[in-house]
This record gives structure tokens, sequence and C-alpha cells, in this order.
């Protein structure tokens, strides 16, 4: 282990400059302080910043990570781009724009009808019994919804259900009068009982009574009605009323007749009031007093009724057809008022379209108009209605308002004015082409040039027409002289071209398919006998036939004739394939000429998708009993097939998005026409579910909410079973299918491009038989879902989880990861919730398992097992031997399946044992989950790597610390528990002590090396740092290691782990490096580590040799000697008042902080500052030996303390002399070099004579060096050469005090010597020497009393020589 190094160079690196405090230093990276008094070099501008400890990660969640899309995720977004390119369809605007069509399509062969007959139903013979004995009046009509017909016979009513073979008439006879029509309507909210379902609007030649009608389906699927008696009716004497139209959305009905124009409303209500009764009209076109008032007009006005009455809710409009071709336009307003809007006569209308269309004998003023068809909101913007001519002509109008094309859609401003945009021509004859002129003959029919020349009689005379959403056209000729013989056309829009037709540049007028029927008798009335599905609720793609054909059967149209009613179905392109298929085709070339056909007609992705379809068993054919079969010919089917696979095309590689270097070449590969066609089929199987909410809410009787699913169960086995149907048919043909059948189809490719195209083709058509089969999985699994008690699963599950699931959608549950793990949780409440109750676990996840496979795996098996087993255990008790051996078998199973348990069932495990005190099982079943998670150990190494912040390895350990931290809620609960018990009782562990020992034990015992680094740093944020000292573990110091480059606070831990192991060597080494560090020390703390750490190092350790040891102390002494110095000096510096306020904290902060180099230390510090004492302790640590920068340090040294103390008054300066020499002697250790005698007892002599004459003691210099143990033989040479060099200042009288300092020194070393008992003077060559020496001192003038000392002296040497 080492630590960022800042260890100091023990020389300086550069040579010393000088001992004047003006030289210039070497310019250093670090802070220089700046001193008033003396000018320095200029400072760099700062020193290198040392490393940062790296932040501790905080635990956090997983961050998600950009990553390939899942195979179900590119499946549903196949079918999202799928749906989305069928909700752009052409509204009704787009393809009938301005203008004139005349594009008809009647097929000759039936195999390509559009509609067909189903069956014709008889009409009873009661009712013909009762039609022979009518005296007045007749008259029928049908309720097609209800699947019911009604004929009225002079004052009786008979409703029966024309679908029973042999039915029951429903009967009203209970008035007087001849009943005139029947309307079946909608009631108004809360005016009947909840029972009545419709009601019956009957007009007789006196009144309209209003009977309620319940409707209720028998278990075989039969309409059963019933009429009951409302007491509801009001009077029309004088009114002949047979028009009668009513609103579904509001119950509103209004009705007129033959007698006048006006529009008549019945109100009823619940309760009677003041002015009003249940029932009554209003007229709301002219008021009462009209009738009384005389007409003053002179001019006969012609005679004007009601003959057609049409309501559209979703505009709240009212449209009436008058006798004169009149069409007026009311506005139903909320208040219950109407309003007439627009009136908009025959000749307006013709003259609208007189641009559009040549007037010619068929199409002119005088031709009436006998229909008008509402065009509702949801399928055109624009247009509103449609008129149609006697001779069958269509006319498309639009009605406006101030500001847009039309009212708002909900109806609440209405429209003021009305034209025509649109003529649709009826289709032509033999006859008419033969009228063309040469030059037009021969053209193909699909000419508008034409049409809009030519008069069209094919559709003359129109008796009456109907129009059904999304455009069924059913129009009524009698060309049967004796009136007693309609003839049917019936045409819609062919949605396949349509779509088709938004891919040419310049579109062209799309046409309708059509086909005649002769009905043999004469159409009474005519109805849906079930409203029309609409592809989308806005008019972009709302008649997309093709994409809603899979979800409800196929539109029926009930014709009411007076010999029965005839079933007209709408047949879908899948019945029209199967048709040509069954048929064997047409033309030279057969089917295969007819598949040509359908490819040029509707493409090559529709006509696969079709037959794939129909190769799925989606055909469907009438037989011959008149009844609807599915289609299973083999011979259809297997052809179906070969078209499927025959005519897939290849993916193609989109050259300019490969030149895009951000694009794959996989991924800019277009997948073949069969990847589209199966997409298609997909989407349309899965259309009516897709984005709908798996769960509705309600509320119970009792007010609890209650949880269903919002679609049924009949509804989701239909679509499981169709995509069953398809899963089988990929299961079959795989090896068929270019891109599903394997490896194998890479041999066939001869370039890398078709190799690359190949590869997108696999994983396009992989994605979407995944989605398939996860889809019938998804479902079964919603199925058993709701065959439970949902509202107690979901209320079970948390507030968040249970938000989650009512807002899931089943395309989140098919395809993301999302619904999967919520499926997950669900699977759980299912189990919990049978555990709860007893029942058998196994059984219910098998069957789970065996339903929704990837929602409940054999693991999931296994862990509801465990589960089981748990609970078992609880319920059997933790101290007994049962509960004991089910705990064990649990965390058997829970570690069978630990690579795949999920965190919740971990984390509820975990917490069952803990509350059964299982805490040695709960330590091994998380640790076995933390492994087997990470098996490759990438969160080890991302530890080791220094946990580099966006790392996908990051995500292994946070998921390992979670179970990790369930460790450690286990540690807690055992301490818990451990701190209330005795732990030894009579001598044995208790129960609570044994348990406590097994789970450290696992502690103890784990290797696993994320682990223990968790434990422990866990250990150190709970306090616990003695726990990990304690600890014998052979990691603790490779964790301590691990952690102390970044933090102190485990360095710390590290040595002391060391020393209380008495590993003292490694510990020394941990506080040497410590104080070298760049951690944020004072000076003080890294003085205290080399402290300890020379202390360390100087202690035994087994298994250390001497040397390292030595070296060591070496190192460290060293060190210290400098970190003395820079502590001194930082000492100096918080005292020195030189330093500028600005500056003072940066300086001290660099000074106590990293221990610098001597060099440092002195170019930057000592040296400008004039610290000389430090300087010279810096001389002596760098071995420096300049004498000449030694004296004048010294020299500046006295002179600047002289000064100092001078001018502070106290002390003496003599003093503060002796005491800064004494100081320095010890800490320069009386050196040669840099304390050299020699020198500084003549510049103390000399200060002493100069500054201190007659101050202190004259003996005062050499008793200082005496004191200081320097030997006398040194002092004596230099004061006798003082004493004969005769140099300044010791010159003439001034002799005289260097002579007594050596007599006082000579007295003091014979003394010295003979207290000893030595030699004298050590010799007695220098006892010889030292009297002469006293000789001439006698000679030299000193004073008397020195004379006579002088003369005791060598009298008592003389003695001791002899």
């Amino acid at each position: 282990m080492s630590y960022p190094d800042l260890t100091p160079t023990l020389t300086p690196q550069k040579p010393l400059p000088g001992a004047y405090f003006q030289t210039p230093a070497p310019t250093v990276a670090a802070a220089v302080p700046s001193f008033q008094s003396k000018p320095v070099a200029a400072p760099a501008e700062q020193q290198p910043a040392s490393p940062v400890a790296l932040p501790r990660l905080p635990p956090a969640a997983f961050k998600p990570k950009t990553q390939a899309l899942s195979t179900e995720e590119r499946a549903a977004g196949t079918v999202n781009d799928t749906l989305a390119q069928e909700a752009r369809y052409p509204d009704l605007d787009s393809y009938l724009s301005q203008g004139i069509s005349s594009d008809y399509d009647i097929p000759a062969s039936q195999s390509w009808a559009p509609f067909q007959k189903v069956k014709m139903y008889n009409i009873p013979d009661q009712i013909f019994d009762q039609y022979n004995r009518a005296q007045v009046s007749t008259s029928m009509g049908l309720f097609a919804e209800l699947n019911h017909a009604w004929v009225a016979i002079d004052n009786a009513l008979y409703i029966w259900d024309y679908t029973h073979p042999n039915p029951q008439l429903v009967g009203f006879e209970d008035q007087p009068n001849s009943i005139n029509t029947v309307k079946l309507a909608k009631p108004r909210a809360g005016v009947f009982l909840p029972s009545i379902t419709h009601i019956l609007v009957v007009s007789t030649t006196a009144d309209v009574i209003l009977l309620g009608m319940g409707c209720e389906t028998t278990a075989g699927g039969a309409r059963q009605v019933t009429l009951y008696q409302t007491g509801m009716s009001t009077s029309i004497r004088g009114l002949d009323i047979h028009v009668i139209a009513s609103s579904d959305s509001t119950g509103r009905i209004f009705f007129g007749g033959t007698s006048d124009n006006d529009v008549y409303e019945l109100i009823y209500q619940q309760e009677e009031k003041w002015f009003q009764g249940r029932c009554s009209k209003v007229n709301h076109t002219s008021s009462r007093l009209s009738a009384f008032t005389p007409s003053l007009s002179f001019t006969q006005k012609s005679f004007e009724n009601v003959e057609q009455m049409e309501i559209d809710d979703t505009r709240k409009l009212l449209y009436t057809l008058s006798s004169s071709s009149t069409i007026r336009v009311f506005h139903m307003k909320p208040d219950g008022s109407l309003a007439l809007v627009i009136t908009k006569p025959a000749l307006d209308i013709y003259a609208n379209i007189g641009h559009i269309i040549a007037s010619n004998e068929t199409l002119n003023p005088r031709v009436p108009i006998v229909s008008i068809s509402p065009i509702p909101a949801a399928e055109a913007s624009r247009y509103h209605l449609m008129a149609t001519t006697a001779t069958g002509y269509r006319i498309y109008l639009s009605a406006t308002g101030s500001f847009t094309w039309s009212s708002a859609p909900n109806g609440t401003n209405a429209p003021t004015s009305m034209q025509a945009h649109h003529v649709k021509t009826p289709p032509y004859d033999g006859a008419s082409t033969a009228q063309l002129p040469p030059s037009l003959q021969g053209q193909p029919r699909f000419q508008t040039t034409v049409a809009a020349r030519t008069p069209i009689t094919t559709l003359q005379p129109t008796r009456f027409t109907v129009r059904y959403p999304p455009g069924y056209f059913l129009c009524f000729t009698c060309k049967d002289s004796t009136n007693k013989s309609d003839t049917l056309f019936i045409s819609a829009p062919d949605s396949g071209r349509v779509a088709r037709s938004q891919e040419s540049v310049i579109p062209g007028k799309a046409g309708e398919t059509a086909v005649w029927l002769s009905l043999g008798s004469r159409a009474e009335d005519v109805g849906l006998c079930s409203p029309t599905t609409p592809a989308t609720s806005t008019p972009g793609g709302f008649g997309n036939e093709l994409a809603v054909q899979f979800d409800n059967p196929a539109a029926e149209i009930a014709i009411l004739t007076n010999t029965g009613i005839h079933v007209i179905r709408r047949r879908r392109l899948v019945d029209v394939f199967a048709a040509l298929v069954r048929s064997g085709g047409t033309g030279d070339e057969g089917l295969e000429g007819e598949v040509k056909n359908f490819i040029r007609t509707y493409g090559r992705s529709e006509t696969l998708a079709t037959a794939l379809a129909v190769a799925c068993g989606q055909g469907v054919e009438i037989s011959s009993d008149s009844r609807l079969t599915q289609i299973n010919d083999p011979d259809v089917l297997e052809f179906a097939r070969k078209v499927f696979i025959e005519y897939g095309g290849r993916p193609t590689m989109n050259e300019n998005a490969v030149a895009d270097s951000t694009t794959l070449a996989i991924d800019a590969v277009v997948p073949s026409p069969r990847h589209a066609g199966i997409a298609l089929y997909i989407s349309r199987l899965l259309r009516s579910i897709w984005k709908k909410e798996i769960a509705k809410v309600g509320i119970a009787p009792n007010g609890a909410q209650t949880v269903a699913s919002s679609i049924s169960a009949s509804k989701l086995q239909a679509v499981q079973r169709d995509l069953l149907a398809l899963h089988e048919f990929f299961k079959s043909n795989k090896s068929f299918i270019e891109g599903l059948s394997g490896p194998e189809a890479l041999t066939r490719v001869s370039t890398k491009q078709e190799e690359t195209a190949l590869q997108a083709e696999h994983r396009a058509l992989h994605s979407l038989v995944q989605l398939v089969s996860h889809t019938i999985e998804g479902i079964s699994f919603v199925l058993v879902l709701f065959d439970e008690r949902v509202d107690e699963i979901v209320a079970s599950l948390p507030a968040e989880s249970k938000e989650r699931f009512l807002k899931l959608t089943f395309e989140e549950l098919f395809s993301t990861n999302k619904g999967h793990d919520m499926a997950k949780e669900l699977v759980k409440g299912i189990v919990n919730r049978n555990i709860a109750k007893g029942s058998n676990v196994e059984t219910v996840a098998d069957a789970l398992r065996r339903r929704c496979g990837s929602f409940c795996s054999a693991e999931d098996v296994v862990i509801f097992k465990a589960q089981e087993l748990l609970k078992r255990a609880t319920e059997a008790g933790y101290n007994s031997e049962l509960g004991r051996n089910l705990l064990n078998e649990s965390l058997q199973l829970f570690q069978q399946v630990s690579d795949n348990l999920p965190m919740d069932y971990l984390i509820s495990a975990v917490e069952s044992y803990i509350s059964n005190q299982f805490f040695a099982g709960a330590i091994q079943l998380a640790l076995n989950v933390a492994a087997r998670s990470d098996k490759a150990n990438m969160a080890l190494s991302w530890i080791v790597d220094g946990r580099p912040e966006e790392d996908t390895r990051k995500d292994y350990f946070f998921y390992r610390k979670q179970c990790y931290d369930l460790i450690f809620k286990v540690i807690l609960a055992v301490d818990s528990l451990a701190a209330h018990d005795p732990g030894v009782v009579d001598g044995q562990l208790t129960i609570i002590a044994k348990r406590k020992n097994e789970a450290y034990g696992v502690v103890s015992d784990s290797t696993d090396e994320v682990f223990l680094t968790s434990l422990y740093d866990w250990y150190l944020e709970q306090g616990w740092s003695d726990r990990l000292l304690q600890n014998h573990s052979s990691f603790v110091v490779t964790y301590l290691e691990r952690k102390s480059a970044d933090d102190l606070a485990h360095a710390d831990l590290l040595w002391r782990y060391f020393a209380q192991s008495q590993r003292f060597f490694e510990a020394a080494k941990v506080q040497l490096d410590l104080a070298q560090s760049a951690f944020t020390l004072p000076l003080s703390r890294r003085i205290e580590y080399l402290g300890r750490a020379r202390a360390n190092a100087s202690s035994f350790t087994p298994d250390t040799s001497r040397q390292a040891r030595q070296r060591l102390v070496q190192e460290t002494s060293n060190l210290i000697d400098i970190a003395n110095i820079q502590d001194d000096l930082l000492q100096r510096l918080k005292d020195d008042r030189r330093i500028v306020p600005e500056r003072r904290a940066e300086v001290l902060k660099d000074v106590d902080g990293p221990i610098k180099d001597i060099s440092t230390l002195f170019n930057q510090y000592a040296d400008p500052a004039s610290y000389y004492d430090i300087c010279l302790q810096i001389f002596f640590l760098a071995d420096h030996r300049n004498p000449a920068d030694i004296r004048s340090t010294w020299q500046h040294l006295l002179q600047d303390l002289h000064d100092e103390v001078l001018e502070r008054g106290e002390p003496i300066p003599y003093e503060a002399v002796i005491d800064k020499v004494r100081s320095l002697g010890s800490r320069l250790r009386m050196s040669e070099s840099v304390f050299p005698i020699p020198i500084l007892l003549p510049m103390l002599e000399r200060y002493a004579l100069e500054h201190q004459r007659g101050v202190g003691p004259a003996t005062w210099v050499i008793d200082l060096f005496l004191d200081l143990g320097v030997a006398h033989e040194t002092l004596y040479a230099v004061l006798e050469s003082m004493y004969y060099t005769d140099e300044a200042p010791f010159q003439g009288s001034n002799k005289k005090y260097i002579a007594k300092d050596l007599l006082y020194l000579i007295e003091h070393w014979f003394h010295d010597t003979v207290r000893l008992g030595g030699v004298v003077f050590g010799s007695d060559l220098v006892a010889e020497r030292i009297l002469e020496t006293l000789l001439l001192l006698q000679q030299g003038g000193i004073t008397p009393d020195q004379v006579q000392l002088a003369q005791e002296l060598r009298t008592r040497i003389d003695d001791i020589l002899r």
C-alpha cells in the first residue's frame, strides 16, 4: 500500500544561496510568504493541488442503460407502426373530394361479390292469416337490431322474431284506431324502469302511443321481447303521421306527416306537471295561432309535406326531406328546443352541382330527391348528408358554420349554410354506352367525363335508398311495370383500393364494388342487424374495413319484403380470397391469375396477410343450409399457404441508410412483404385489445371498489384462438418460410449484403413469432387472473403496484418488462391467496405454469413451494423440531433457484427467517443470491478499479448491496435479541447464544470480498470499529489497504490493526506513509505519525529483519528532523507580523501541511524571513559545510537577536544570546561544521567585549561553552590562538579580556582533572604547555589578583608534575 508520495529530499536540489537575505532564491512552485521588511523573490502562482479522496458513492437504484430493443419490444414496435399505418386510411372527405365519381366494379364472378345473400326468412303463416282479415290498412317494418319484424293490421300490432323457425307473436290490440306506422326508439334516461330497454312509438289515425319494450337474450342466443303499457299517448287528430325519427342519445322523438310540412316533437316524462301531462306534442315549426290566422296571399301556394326525417346524433341535427325535395336542417339545442337553421331547396342543390356535372334528362331540377342519409361526424368532418335522386344519383352535401366546415362534433354550434360538393353517378349499362358518340365509345367504363355528359338510367326509377357507415349504399329500384318486384343495387367502398390510392402520387377517385340482387318482391323496410364496426372514432381510418374484419362478425343487413326477410351479408376480403380459391378461379390463368390480380388490386402485403388469414382458418362461407361455416377445406388452406410462402418477396437493403455511419447495416434492411403481411394480420387480431387497459374499476352496491376485466373473456378467448392457429401455422411451416428456416438458410446466400438482409429478416420475423407466443400466454394469464378473486389480489398489492396494474395495458403486458414484472407480482398474489386459503400451492403453481409458463416458470413453482414450507414452519413454531426442519427445507429450495430469485421474494424470505430466528439461514440465502447474481464477479472488479461512475459493472454491485443490506438487518436482529439474553445458563449456551454463534459463523466463514467490503463499511458506519479490529479475517488488511488510499479514517484503522496484531513493522510503514500522504493533515499530526512510526519500527516484529527495521528507523528519524524544523518555522510564521494579512492564511496553510524538503524550507521561508537559527538547523541537516555561509549566518543571528532584545528591553542581551546558542548547540548536536567552536568562540568574545562589556559574569562566554560540553582542550586552543594572534579588537589593553578567560578556563580545567583523579590536563605535555601560557599571562599585564592566581596554578601544577 502506498499513499501519494511527498517525501522531501535530504539535500537541497540546488546550491544554497549566500547568507544574505537579499539573494534571490530558486523559484519553486509553492506559496511564498510576503515579508514587509525584507524583499524576497516573487512567488510562483500556486502549488499543485494535492490529490483529493474520491467521494464514496451513495447506494442508489440502477440507472437505465441504452440497450438494444428486446425481441418483444421490436415486435410491439412493428405492431404499433402497422396500426398507425392503418389509421392513416383516407377519410371520406379525401377520397370523395369536390367533383364527380363514377367508378364501380361490378364483378361477373360471385367470388368477387362484395355482398351476398345469406338467408331468407319467410313471414309466418299466422301473419298472413291476420292479414287476410284486414279491413282498413296494413303496414309492416323491421326492428333489425333486435332480429324482429312487425306488421300493423288495422288497429292491431304484431311483432315476431323472424330468425325463429316457429316464432310466437307478440301483439298489441288495446286501441281502436288504425295504425299508420311504428318506430323503435331508445327511451329518455330516467323516465322508465331499467327493464324497458326500448320504446315503440305507434302512430294511429287519432293518437301517438308509447309502448315500453323489454328485450332479453335467452340462453340459446335468441332475443325475446315483452311489451308494456306506459299509459302515455297524445292526440294527433287531423294529422296523418307517417314519418317518425328518434334520437338514440337523448331519447327525443320527432314526427311529421302528409297533412303538413311541420315538425312535431313528442314530449314524455315520468310525472305530470301543472300545465303539461306525462305525454304531449309540440309543433316546432309553426305557432299555435298560425292555424287560426287567415292567409292574405292572393297566389296559390303549392302543398308541401314531410316525406323523410333523419337524426344525426353526432352533430345534434335533424334533417327533413319534403315532398318538394326541399331539405331542411334543424338544430336540436341542449335546452330542448328545435331551431330551423338551413333550408335547402332542390333548385339550390342542382345549382351547386351545375359546374360539377352537366344537366341531363336523369339529373335536372325536375328530378326529385327521394332519400336523405346523414353522415356522422366520426366518418367525415366536412360531409353531413347524402341525398339521392329518383334516378339514383348521390349528392354529398356539407353544412358549414360561421368559421368552420362543420358544426362542432358535440353539436353546440349550428351550421348556417349547406353546399353540394360531390356527385356519385349510378353505374353504366350497355344502353347508356350505346348512346355515346363514336368518339367516346370503347373507352374504359371508369371515365368521369362520360358520366358528366351522359344520362344514366340504371337506377331509374329509384324508390328509396339507405346509406350505412362506412358507406354501404342500398338503392331499391323498381323496373317492374306492375310495381310488385324491386331490384337492389348495393355498393360499398373497396377499403383495399382506397388504402392503396394514397400510395399514388396523384390519387384517383376510389372506386366502389357493387352487386345487383333481385328481391322478387317489393321492399318494405331495411335495417342493420348489428352496428357496423368503425376502425377509428375519427374520420381518418374510420372506413378501413380491412383493419376490423377479424374484430366482429361481418355486417348483416335485413330487408323486409312482402314475402319475407332477406339477410344480406358484407363479405370480408378473406372470404373473397377463400371463395376465389374454392371456385378455382376464372380466365385462362386460373388461380394463379386470380392471385396476380389480387396483388395488383390490393398490393402484395395485403394479399399475403389475407392468404395467411385464410390459411389460419379465417375464411367463412355460406353452407347449403344457409349457415355461416368456417372454411377448412384442405385444398383451400393449402393453396393459401402456398401463396403466403411463394409470393412472400425478399428483404431489401436501404442503401441511403447504410451511408449514414450511425446506422447499422442490419437496421437499414427493409423486411420483406411477407413480414408486412404477418404484421398486418397480427395487428388486426390484436387491435381491439392492444391499447386497452387490462382492468376496469367499478363500485359495488355496498360502495366497495371492484376490479373486473375490461375485455370479456369470450373476446379474449377468440383472439387467443386465432393466435393459436397462427402459432401452429408458424410451427408447421417454419422450415419453408425464408427468415424462419434457421441457420441453414445462410448457406444459400451469395453475397454479404444478402446475408445481412436475411439476418434482418430473421430478426424481424422471429420477433413477431415470439410476440404471438408471448401474447397467447399473456391472454391465458389474464383469463386465469380474472377467474380468481381479483379484488382481493389487487387489494393485497402495494399502493404503487396497484396503481401500475390498473393502468397496465395489454400491449405492456405482452411486450414490456414492466408488464412482465407486474404479471409476476400478480402471480405471487394469486399463490399467496391460495396459500392463505390452505390450498395446495404446488397444484396452483403447476396449473399456472401449464397455461402461462413465461409468467410462472419452473423456478417460480420452487419458490412458491419454499414459501409454503416457510408458512408451515411459522405455524409449527420456530422452536419446534418440525419447524426447524421445515425452515431448512425451505432454505434448500430457495437456494436451488437463487440464480433467479427476485428481490421481493428474497426480502420476504429473509424477514420470515428473522421472525422465526433462523438467522444463519437468512444470511446464507442472501449471500447465495448475491454470489449467483454476479458469477463473473463484476462488482469486485469495479471496486478494485476505484468504482468508476459511468460503468455498467456498478449495477452488479448495487444489486448485491441490496442482498447485503438484508444481512445487516439480520445482524441487528441477532444483536438485539442477544442483548436481552444471559448467553450462558448453568454452564451451557442458551438457544439465542447458539443461534448468534451460528449467524456470526456464516459471516466469518464467508470469502465473498464484495460482501466483506460492504460489511466492514457498515461496521464503520455504525461506529463499530472495534469489531473490525477484533476480526481475524485475512481480508481485513486487504479491505483497509484499499480504503486507505482515499480515506484517512481507514488508514488509521489499518495501523491500529497492525499494532494490535503486534505487526509493528507494518504499522510503522503505514504511519510513515500517512505522515507523507496528501491527506489534509496538520503538521503536528504528521509529526505524531512519525513519532509513532519510529517507536513501532524500533520494536521487535517477527519475520522482519533487523536491517529493514533500522532502515525504517533511519528514514523516519530524518523525516522527524525535517518536520521539527518545519514546525519551528510554522511557529515563527504564526508570530511574524511582517506577513501581509492577505497572505497570512495561505502561507500558514501551506506550511502547516505536507512535510516539505529542506531546500523549499530554506529558499522560500527561512532565508527570506531571516530566521537564521532555522537556517543553521537546515545547514546541519543538509550537511552544508560552507564556512562563509555558516559564519555569516551566525553573525546575522547574533546581531538580529541583540537588536531584537534591545528593542524589547528584556531580557539582558547576553542572556538571550546564551539561551539561543545553548539551544542551537543541542539541536545542532555540536556539529563541528555548523557549530564551529573556532568561529563561535571568537565571535562571542567579540560580542561580549563590544556589546556586553561589564554586563553579567565576566566569564559567561566560557561558561556557556563549558555547559554545552565543549572540551577544555578545544576552548584552550581557540583562546590561546586569539591571545597570540593579537587580532582586533583584542589588542593592547583589550587583550586582558582574553587572558582573563584563558586563566579562568585553565583553572576550571585544572580542578576538573584533579577532581577526576586522572593525569592533570590529560597529559604532561599539555601541562607543560599550560605552564608556559601561565607564565606568559603573568608577564602580560594582568591584574595582581590574576597574577597571584596564575602563580598558584603554576605552583600546584609543578607540584603535581614532580
